[in-house]
């Protein structure tokens, strides 16, 4: 098991320098006169967590990216009495180890969607991965989506016909706004408790949602990359980060698990864009 744990562990700190690069690099590529700044980097704050583990924060803000984090942390401990009866394993012995990574990228061009990845494995007397990918568009092009979601299926289909279609319909549930009757963009994957009595099976399915988020990510960026926007356009962009925050606040397991046991505040809260509008 420590191997595992080593190798996850491991893997996730190497996705992230692997989308620093690609997201500063971007950040240099960028020619539209709009973008007024210097090309921007990424910082880094590394954090301990109280009972055990920690992380590292990296947080660009930059002319492309208004806000791109991209957030690993490996923590282990105990459950919180009130917590354990939520997490599968934890109820008869509330030890536990997760590690992961979770990316949120804010941009600053309306022509470019905001999207959200996240990977993790988790283990309490249980072992499981949990993790997806979804896309929210500020000005939806159905290219766009149906890039995204072929480039998601695809990966599915390399692990199991069934996952894209289960784990689909699972993000449409899950990144769904109840209050406002409406989702937080075109949706993706969502799964979670994924242990499919193969581990490197279940492994290698976790890291090629990285890869796949990684590589169409990229292409719908650079799509748009250098297409102007008006005033109009960056306030339909304020308003939408706006429903990005109510879902985030109300309803995202990720934030609930991070605060419920004792992980970094602003780290659990790096996926809040800089700037928002309720108004309108």
């Amino acid at each position: 098991m420590e191997d595992k744990k080593k190798r996850m562990s491991e893997w996730v700190s190497s996705l992230q320098a692997q989308l620093i690069d690609i997201f500063e690099g971007i950040e240099k590529e960028a020619t539209l006169d709009q973008y007024e700044e210097d090309p921007k980097q990424f910082v880094h704050r590394s954090w301990t967590r109280e009972g055990g583990g920690g992380g590292d924060m990296a947080i660009l803000e930059g002319r492309v990216f208004e806000k791109a984090g991209v957030n690993v942390s490996t923590v282990f401990g105990e459950f919180s009495e009130e917590f354990r009866s939520q997490i599968p394993g934890a109820e008869e012995n509330p030890q536990f180890w997760a590690s992961g990574i979770s990316v949120v990228i804010h941009p600053r061009n309306p022509h470019v969607p905001i999207i959200h990845m996240n990977t993790r494995m988790i283990l309490t007397q249980k072992l499981w991965f949990g993790g997806g990918s979804d896309l929210t568009p500020i000005l939806p092009l159905e290219k766009d989506t149906q890039d995204f979601h072929a480039a998601l299926k695809n990966t599915c289909d390399a692990f199991d016909i069934n996952y894209y279609e289960t784990f689909k319909k699972w993000a449409d549930e899950y990144f769904y706004l109840p209050h406002r009757q409406e989702s937080r963009g075109v949706g993706g994957i969502f799964y979670d408790y994924l242990n499919s009595g193969d581990w490197e099976k279940d492994f290698e399915f976790t890291q090629a949602v990285g890869r796949t988020f990684a590589n169409i990510y990229l292409d719908i960026v650079n799509r748009h990359l250098n297409k102007s926007w008006t005033e109009q356009d960056r306030k339909r962009q304020l308003k939408k980060r706006g429903r990005y925050v109510e879902f985030n606040l109300l309803y995202d397991r990720g934030t609930l698990f991070g605060l419920k046991t004792g992980g970094h505040v602003e780290a659990i809260l790096m996926s809040l864009p800089p700037l928002v509008e309720w108004r309108g």
